[in-house]
């Protein structure tokens, strides 16, 4: 087991994470704010999600014996129109999940940490899915109808 590759590997994800984490979290406020109340509060909910998988990533570093850093947030646009924003979102889930598929195979000598990124693996592709089933949903009922069901 390369505990090296492991723990780097735990911080990388565990700081991207946590910023977009934040992200997540403030374009929630930003949708409730618009009425959006239901999209809001899935982003918001998200956030939470996501911060529990950086607790696990950072627990999973310590047991390594890593000392955890915490590496700072780049600056992100914020976007107020949801349907942008989630097409943004998910650029960057799909980035973010082919990644995982090739840190996932980098990790198979440590199986718990396999274990871990394994199963956020399967929690990203889970929120990629919804992001490209709420685009089908407002090409197939438009976009004021689908924002509709987000009030």
């Amino acid at each position: 087991m390369d505990t090296k590759k492991s723990i780097e590997a735990l911080q990388f994800f565990a700081t991207g994470l946590t910023e977009g984490a934040l992200v997540h979290k403030m374009q929630g406020q930003i949708f409730k704010s618009q009425g959006f109340t239901k999209l809001g509060e899935k982003y918001i909910n998200h956030f939470t999600e996501e911060m529990e998988w950086v607790e696990k990533f950072v627990e999973r570093i310590l047991d390594l014996g890593g000392e955890v850093k915490f590496d700072g947030a780049k600056s992100r646009e914020l976007i107020s129109n949801p349907i942008d924003y989630i097409k943004a979102d998910l650029d960057i889930q799909k980035a973010g999940v082919d990644l995982l598929y090739k840190c996932c195979e980098s990790l198979i000598n440590d199986p718990t940490t396999y274990d871990i990124m394994k199963a956020y693996l399967a929690d990203e592709e889970e929120d990629l899915y919804w992001s490209q089933g709420a685009l089908d949903m407002i090409e197939c009922i438009g976009a004021q109808n689908w924002l509709f069901t987000q009030v």
